[in-house]
């Protein structure tokens, strides 16, 4: 057994070389791209030099400092009165003090950003410039030029500015971003943990990513090495063009943990565009509430597959009314653009030109139908618009009238108005309480609802609701879609089980 040893220590010895030399050898048949892509480095000594630094100052209020009241003789006076009163600077303050009162002090901060025209514009990150009294660009040879703020979106989280070029500058052009594939290799670079400009390469890891950012979240996810810092930086790909603008991470830790994302070219070049022309953002508007279109308010509405924007309600003001455009009707494609989901309908929408006429395709009933739309105005107050479940209130009681759906239901009465704050606008059924163990409670329907429209088809009566919900059990249906209405008028639709 002893002698043994020595005998396999050195076959697993040689087993090791074996694979190693394996390995180098598979390494060396191996494609370049199989490493990574050769390029890096001349796309990198290309574009350097149109990567900045952006250094921004602040100026923070102090907060308060007041010495703590403290009784007579208390052991601890004499340490409070020497660090508020006695540590004093010059000025007879001590650091920020003066006279006893904390003043203002100064932050700093840095951030990336690219120059798009060799007139002096850059592109960077709202949040890199937001509040700042001071913005300075910082080129890579380390000149600093003061610059001015042109404008900002708040909503994609990019800012536009410029300064006076002190000599001839470097600019970089925007590719098509909806032309990268997953597993392209891009290139980020950037002013990480304020080290300067800084070079690092990854692949495409997603694209169209929402992660709740904003109404308009079409984000590139890379696994390139983007850490604090890179904010505002451009991501490249390997024909040096700008295919995005590294926005955020997630991260446990602040560093990169391989998951980057960045604002796409198609949506930054528009911002750009705009931003340079008027100083803001003039994008298109609808005028209608949407949300989701569910595998059971699709099964309602025979659309298969799954898709589009529901329509939940229509502004009386907006573009899509004149235009036909009612609740229930479910957008399929807008200018000529596929709309899979309500995030879709926004983006589209927002991008188009306003006081453009578009073709808005529909589905109402069954039937596709085409509607022209002339594009009004987002204004900065007006929000894109879900439909959301209303919270539940489980706290009125009221009196029944009849059950269908899990819900206790009543006729709308000048009584259940005044309790419910209904508006008189309001039409349909009034819901007075719902079992906790139902789809409707799932669904978050709660007392107060108004159920203005079964199937599509309007409704007076708790009878009319059960007449209706009847007739689709024995026409085999698994769900009802109910258009819901809360108290102020908003509408949404709802899909409960009926089986």
């Amino acid at each position: 057994m002893i002698a043994a040893r020595p005998a396999l220590s050195r076959r697993l010895r040689m087993m090791g070389a074996a694979i190693s030399i394996g390995a180098a050898s598979m390494l060396s048949s191996m494609p370049a791209f199989a490493r990574g892509p050769e390029g890096i480095a001349d796309i990198a000594e290309k574009v350097i030099d149109a990567v900045v630094n952006i250094s921004t100052s602040q100026t923070i209020e102090a907060k308060d400092r007041t010495m703590p009241q403290l009784p007579p003789g208390s052991p601890f006076e004499e340490f409070f009165d020497d660090f508020f009163k006695n540590r004093r600077g010059p000025g007879g303050g001590k650091g920020g003090e003066k006279g006893g009162e904390f003043q203002p002090r100064k932050t700093n901060s840095l951030g990336s950003g690219f120059i798009v025209d060799t007139a002096g514009i850059v592109v960077t990150n709202n949040h890199v410039i937001a509040d700042a009294d001071e913005i300075n660009v910082i080129l890579n040879d380390g000149t600093k030029i003061k610059a001015e703020l042109v404008g900002v979106d708040k909503k994609t989280d990019l800012a536009v500015l410029k300064f006076k070029p002190p000599k001839p500058l470097v600019a970089v052009k925007f590719g098509d971003s909806d032309k990268i594939r997953l597993g392209d290799w891009v290139v980020a670079i950037g002013n990480p943990f304020s080290l300067g400009g800084t070079v690092t390469a990854g692949i495409v890891s997603a694209k169209n990513r929402d992660i709740s950012q904003g109404p308009y979240d079409s984000y590139i996810q890379t696994d390139a090495a983007i850490n604090r810092g890179n904010s505002g930086g451009p991501l490249f790909n390997l024909d040096g063009e700008v295919i995005g603008v590294n926005t955020l991470i997630i991260s446990p830790t602040g560093g990169s943990i391989g998951l980057g994302f960045a604002v796409p070219s198609k949506t930054v070049a528009g911002v750009v565009d705009q931003l340079q022309k008027f100083g803001e953002l003039r994008r298109g508007w609808l005028g209608v509430r949407i949300q989701q279109v569910t595998d059971e308010i699709a099964d309602s509405l025979n659309i298969k597959p799954a898709r589009g924007a529901l329509v939940a309600g229509v502004d009386d003001k907006g573009p899509a009314k004149p235009a036909g455009i009612e609740p229930g009707d479910v957008v399929v494609k807008f200018d000529g653009k596929d709309v899979k989901d309500p995030k879709d309908l926004s983006r589209v929408v927002a991008d188009t030109a306003v006081g453009k006429e578009v073709d808005v395709v529909i589905i109402r009933k069954g039937n596709e139908e085409t509607r022209k739309v002339t594009l009004g105005r987002l204004e900065d107050n007006e929000k894109v618009q879900q439909a959301n479940a209303k919270p539940k209130d489980d706290a009125a009681e009221k009196p029944v009238t009849q059950k269908a759906l899990g819900l206790d239901l009543a006729a709308l009465s000048k009584d259940l108005r005044t309790k419910y704050k209904i508006k008189d606008s309001v039409k349909g059924v009034v819901v007075t309480g719902v079992d906790n163990a139902s789809d409707a409670a799932e669904k978050r329907l709660s007392a107060g609802d108004v159920i203005v429209e079964v199937a599509q088809e309007a409704v007076s009566s708790a009878a009319d609701i059960k007449k209706r919900v009847d007739q689709l059990k024995k026409d085999g249906k698994k769900s009802v879609l109910l258009l819901v209405s809360n108290g102020d008028g908003e509408l949404r639709f709802v899909a409960l089980g009926v089986q």
